[in-house]
């Protein structure tokens, strides 16, 4: 190695770590075994596609548990941590709560190659139910979780007492506006990821340029996973899921949905997988939550639709008790 190429790798590993420690990134490994969330986590170990794999997962069982359970599916940037504020008031109103971490996401594990389908990650959900002896949970989805959590719901009508999808990701067939890209276009879009484009992701598409310091911690749980040396393998992960999403819309399948149906909508959400890779004419007519609600109350039968006005993609973070409220009572009816 010569000094000059030796002096480079020096000024741009600085640089890097330069970066990390201004917006107080902290290296992380690919299960976040360096990062605590909010409730003891357990795992699932799991035989899939001949590999063993485990599961993470949050039990949470309150004192005053009223029989009632249900389970809360994450959304693909983010992971179980961030129903912390939810966990907390349902387990006080007496609900258990069950938070998986699906394959490939947060603390589970995250498979070199995997056959992403919405199917496998409901099957997985359905083992754990299994293996814990719960028989019947209402269900909860946000953004991909909200597709997760429709799958379930037909897959499993007599385990799925009620449906709540929290702006959901899937009420409209992306891949009849958006030219398709290949697993590697996805992977090698992932792998430009860094904190300065994660974080202006989420701004302009979660928050309307409303940023508020407490949304950092999701964009460095993110963002920390691209200062590990194996960060090739979270991105492959999140190549895969996206091509998941992509081609495997639920759309078509709401009218099969039996459970009743709570839809919590931030109608300022604008969000759609692949705006960047159309014409402006065609984006400005993807992610119209203000529309889309309305319309998948429709189609879901005995559906009930909460419209939480000037609020984007995520609720449960951006406006809590305008999306809690809401949801313990339909728990509650």
């Amino acid at each position: 190695m010569t000094k000059h190429v030796l002096t480079l790798l020096i000024v741009v590993c600085t640089l890097q770590s330069t970066i990390a420690q201004t917006n107080n990134l902290e290296w992380l490994d690919l299960e976040l075994s360096n990062y605590q969330y909010p409730y003891p986590v357990s795992t699932l170990e799991l035989k899939i596609q001949e590999q063993d794999l485990k599961m993470a997962y949050m039990d949470v069982k309150p004192d005053n548990y009223n029989g009632k359970n249900i389970v809360l599916f994450h959304g693909k940037n983010f992971n179980g941590a961030y129903w912390k504020t939810t966990i907390e008031a349902l387990t006080k109103e007496g609900f258990r709560v069950i938070v998986p971490d699906q394959i490939g996401f947060g603390k589970s594990s995250k498979p070199e190659h995997f056959q992403y389908t919405f199917q496998q990650l409901a099957k997985n959900t359905k083992i754990l139910l299994d293996t814990l002896k719960v028989t019947k949970t209402a269900i909860l989805g946000h953004s991909m979780g909200g597709m997760i959590a429709t799958r379930f719901a037909l897959m499993y009508p007599e385990t799925t007492e009620k449906l709540i999808l929290e702006n959901p990701i899937g009420l409209e067939d992306w891949k009849l506006k958006v030219p398709y890209k290949s697993v590697e276009w996805w992977y090698e879009n992932a792998l430009k990821s860094n904190y300065e484009s994660i974080r202006k992701y989420q701004l302009v598409s979660y928050y309307d340029n409303n940023w508020k310091p407490e949304y950092d911690q999701w964009v460095n749980l993110l963002a920390g996973w691209t200062l590990n040396s194996d960060y090739k393998r979270i991105a492959w992960n999140s190549a895969l899921t996206s091509d998941m999403i992509f081609t495997q819309p639920v759309v078509y399948e709401f009218k099969n949905i039996t459970a009743p149906t709570l839809l919590i909508i931030g109608t300022r959400d604008r969000t759609a997988l692949g705006k960047p890779l159309v014409t402006d004419a065609v984006r400005e007519t993807m992610g119209l939550y203000n529309e889309l609600g309305k319309k998948t109350q429709k189609t879901i039968p005995n559906a009930k639709l909460v419209e939480i006005k000037n609020v984007g993609h995520l609720p449960h973070i951006e406006k809590f008790k305008s999306f809690i409220k809401p949801l313990i009572k339909f728990m509650k009816d």
